[in-house]
């Protein structure tokens, strides 16, 4: 499969895995609102391959985001035509938190661990904790609810305790020989203990018991911690995306 083909598998994938609460198509890209509850339910992301913006475009996908009190977001995962990136900078759209998608195969050895409880379906408890620990814009447990109810691929939703203590949440989707791991997050004060590894482990072998053969996940380009994590699993950047936003945009 080329680089084209990969993405295209991929950001597929990442659309069913994580859904928004609208959508509308437009000119060769995808547009996702989620009133504002994370950047990958609430962008413009191409789905063509050479999807191509001018100022007319830029303005109406701008247009769409605004009527919903939703800032626009321009998601550019390079399959895009390659003018795009400079036709929003022409009209003042910052680059905005570049991220990597990382793959993995599955032949690692996994194995389940008895103290990381999976369930199929987000109850109350795991929404409300899992929100917690995101903290900032995404500690919204209302929205964060209604996102991940709306999955409909056979799902993993993942706590691990520690001592009885619930430390970290994590979510994974399994589709079409693929596992995806979706925010993976850690209680703030139980950090660096390896527990990421141990979650990220169990989720991964029970995508492969879902029939997976490979793993995915999204990360951001600066958070060298968790890439480290990730490449020592065997994960493998697959490609970059980055964003444009209006100025001012925090």
């Amino acid at each position: 499969m080329n680089e084209a083909g990969l993405i295209g598998a991929l950001e597929s994938r990442l659309v069913n895995a994580w859904p928004c609460f609208e959508t509308e198509l437009c000119e060769g890209w995808l547009l996702r609102f989620a009133e504002g509850y994370s950047k990958r339910a609430n962008a413009a992301t191409p789905i063509v391959t050479g999807a191509t913006l001018d100022a007319h475009l830029i303005r109406h996908i701008a247009g769409c985001f605004e009527t919903r009190g939703v800032a626009p977001c321009f998601r550019l995962t390079g399959t895009e035509d390659p003018g795009c990136d400079a036709a929003l900078a022409t009209f003042g759209y910052e680059l905005y938190d570049p991220s990597l998608v990382m793959v993995t195969d599955l032949s690692l050895d996994l194995e389940s661990d008895e103290e990381v409880r999976i369930g199929p379906a987000p109850k109350p408890r795991w929404i409300a904790a899992a929100a917690a620990a995101y903290g900032g814009d995404k500690a919204n447990a209302d929205k964060l609810g209604r996102i991940v109810r709306l999955i409909r691929q056979p799902a993993a939703f993942a706590t691990l305790s520690v001592d009885e203590e619930d430390a970290a949440w994590g979510l994974a989707v399994a589709e079409r020989g693929y596992v995806g791991l979706y925010d993976i997050v850690i209680a703030p004060h139980l950090r660096g203990l390896g527990l990421g590894r141990r979650l990220v482990r169990a989720l991964l072998n029970w995508g492969r018991e879902q029939g997976a053969t490979q793993g995915y996940l999204q990360v951001r380009e600066t958070n060298e911690i968790a890439q480290q994590l990730y490449r020592s699993l065997g994960f493998e950047t697959a490609y970059r995306y980055t964003h444009r936003v209006p100025p001012g945009r925090e």
